[in-house]
């Protein structure tokens, strides 16, 4: 492990300029400036983000750099940032599209940084779709773009981490009513084999343990409340285990996240969205981080949206990107071994 490895920053991007974020992002700067680990940088406008920040009564001094490598130097007195001046400066919680563009472009560079291998790890702050959208934005999100720039014949998996538990869900941002024609063997296997390298990879776990939930209420009951759990579910298990992986389930959705039985397992797969994100919101509302695994560099961003209504009151809470740098440098710090 060498110094200059140690010493790689994280790639911030400035997400959606009327958002929260230039305020959650000063926030976050002034809780990490003494980390090294969580050493990061923001690609964005520093001016627009100072004045956002200090409207909102936090007050920060940034410096803008020319390259990832000089956010080091900065890092404990101030905010380094790539500055990419907006064409248009929203007022806060008022979306302009005109931003779209600068934007998109701070996700590209961020890519491109962490593929040259300029920066260890690059954290997302949340976008607002639809602004993007009228730009010609032609994803569904962050995750799936991602991927587009990551390349193909990957499959990227959406993991969400809070306070000790580990959730993926299997199906997203679908239908509940669809879950059950869309779920298959082959989708289950393939996600778990995805999260099984990454926590090696990224959670230093050697032998991970992987818990399944069931679709239907109490895994079924054997039949008597659906069967999917007969037809799909269990199937996909008996493969995983034949192929050497620690599987438990299919386990009752309903308890499954309570303390003893989160002991169990390293991470859980879950069926549908809201089995997933339910539980993790519980547990720490304001600290869940969403973990993008599959790609070819860590992802990691806030578990939450651009909260344009509270945008400029100064209330913002910045405990999810706080968590979502130390998390993003803590698996840099695993992959590097």
């Amino acid at each position: 492990m060498n110094d200059e490895a140690l010493l790689m920053p994280i790639a911030l991007t400035c997400g959606e300029p009327a958002s929260v974020a230039p305020e959650i992002t000063a926030k976050a700067w002034l809780a990490l400036r003494g980390k090294a680990n969580s050493s990061f940088f923001l690609i964005g406008d520093a001016d627009y983000h100072a004045a956002r920040a200090a409207a909102a009564g936090v007050p920060i001094d940034v410096v803008k750099i020319t390259k990832a490598g000089d956010a080091a130097k900065y890092f404990q007195k101030s905010l380094p940032v790539l500055h990419r001046p907006l064409p248009a400066h929203p007022g806060a919680g008022v979306i302009d599209s005109r931003t779209a563009h600068a934007v998109i472009s701070a996700i590209d560079e961020a890519v491109a940084l962490a593929g040259r291998g300029e920066v260890s790890a690059l954290v997302t702050n949340p976008i607002q779709k639809e602004a993007l959208y009228a730009a010609g934005f032609k994803h569904q999100g962050h995750t799936d773009y991602l991927a587009s720039l990551a390349g193909g014949g990957r499959h990227e998996v959406m993991m969400l981490v809070a306070a000790d538990l580990r959730a993926i869900p299997i199906t997203i941002h679908i239908p509940l009513k669809d879950v059950a024609l869309l779920l298959t063997e082959d989708m289950i296997v393939s996600q778990a084999h995805v999260v099984v390298r990454e926590l090696k990879k990224y959670f230093s776990i050697a032998n991970p343990r992987l818990a399944f939930t069931g679709l239907n209420p109490h895994a079924g009951e054997n039949g008597a409340m659906g069967h999917e759990e007969q037809t799909v579910i269990i199937p996909a298990l008996d493969r995983l285990r034949s192929a050497g992986i620690t599987v438990l389930g299919p386990l009752a959705a309903d308890t499954a996240f309570h303390a003893e039985v989160r002991a169990s397992y390293d991470a859980i797969l879950c069926m549908y969205h809201d089995q997933a994100l339910i539980p993790v919101k519980t547990l720490d509302f304001y600290g869940g981080v969403n973990v993008t695994l599959g790609l070819p560099f860590i992802r990691t961003s806030p578990d939450h949206g651009t909260a344009l209504a509270i945008a400029g009151s100064g209330t913002a809470n910045p405990q999810s990107l706080i968590a979502a740098l130390k998390l993003a440098g803590d698996m840099a710090a695993a992959s590097r071994g």
